[in-house]
């Protein structure tokens, strides 16, 4: 999801574009994105921050719906998640049931967060919040109020593009699972035969996933093995680089900072694993109303 700024440039820009206008239009698309997501981080853009609302929005089929950017507006054509900015004084549930009924014609009534992304375009410097909104959580007849197209993707296998440069991780983070049983010793196992090795496993096969302490995340591991690393605050979720984080929440005082960090935005899906059955029961509607991607109960843990 986009929204128009002012126009801003990198001091150091010029030197990496100085040639774009002679190359061909594809290519000068894979310089902006090298540019915005290796050369300039958004986290060193020093533009103030746009707080943007994007909704994904479930049929009955488990297909999301994206829709493409109509002409006029930066990146007209790509394919993206509806939503838009944030007013003063609104909350960002009433930005995300504004912007459909403006945009698509659809009224929101129940939508849950997800994850929080932080993107910097030429145009923007945005804190991008997706929602879930699942099937029965809105009503009405789509309209393309904007003259934009809209369709539904089932999740893991698009057909539209091209797609929003910010958006490539989500993507991939919509086909994992939302349920898991398992523990730290067992690894997570669900639907599918979709598993996560357990933590410490000895040579996991090439394309595996792998639980990991975070200490071990860039570990050499053969055959581009995923790592899941576990996660105990904040600041961890922020430095893992990572598909999907899992933390592990067995007393009342990790429960509450896992809450927080959810609360504060979590930039990929973040499963919580609690061995104590009560902080489970306690937590895990709390877990999942605040963004959780899973919660595992009754798990037992071990010593990293």
């Amino acid at each position: 999801m986009l929204v128009e700024n002012q126009d801003w440039e990198h001091p150091l820009r010029k030197e990496y574009t100085c040639e774009i206008s002679r190359l061909p239009a594809l290519l000068q698309e894979c310089i902006d994105w090298l540019w915005h997501t290796r050369i300039a981080p958004a986290e060193a853009d020093p533009r103030p921050l746009l707080q943007v609302v994007a909704g994904i929005v479930y049929n009955d089929r488990g297909e999301v719906l994206l829709s493409s950017r109509p002409e006029g507006k930066a990146y007209a054509g790509y394919w993206e998640f509806a939503g838009g900015k944030v007013e003063a004084g609104e909350s960002e549930l009433a930005a995300l049931r504004r912007e459909f009924a403006e945009e698509l014609g659809i009224q929101i009534h129940s939508a849950v967060p997800w994850l929080t992304k932080t993107h910097s375009y030429e145009h923007a410097h945005v804190r991008l919040r997706f929602f879930r909104v699942p099937a029965d959580g809105w009503r009405g007849k789509l309209q393309a109020r904007e003259g934009q197209q809209w369709r539904w993707q089932q999740p893991g296998r698009y057909d539209v593009s091209p797609m929003l440069p910010a958006n490539a991780a989500l993507l991939a983070a919509l086909a994992l699972p939302t349920q898991f049983s398992g523990s730290l010793n067992e690894g997570l196992h669900a639907a599918d035969g979709f598993l996560v090795l357990p933590l410490h496993a000895a040579n996991p096969p090439p394309g595996s996933r792998l639980l990991v302490n975070l200490a071990d995340l860039a570990a050499d591991t053969p055959g581009d093995v995923r790592r899941w690393p576990l996660v105990r605050s904040a600041d961890d979720i922020a430095t893992a680089q990572a598909e999907a984080a899992v933390w592990p929440a067995d007393n009342e005082t990790a429960a509450e900072q896992a809450c927080a960090a959810l609360a504060a935005g979590v930039p990929l899906p973040l499963v919580l694993l609690s061995a104590n059955a009560d902080i489970a029961a306690r937590y895990a509607e709390r877990w999942l109303a605040a963004g959780a991607q899973a919660v595992v109960r009754g798990g037992k843990d071990i010593a990293d």
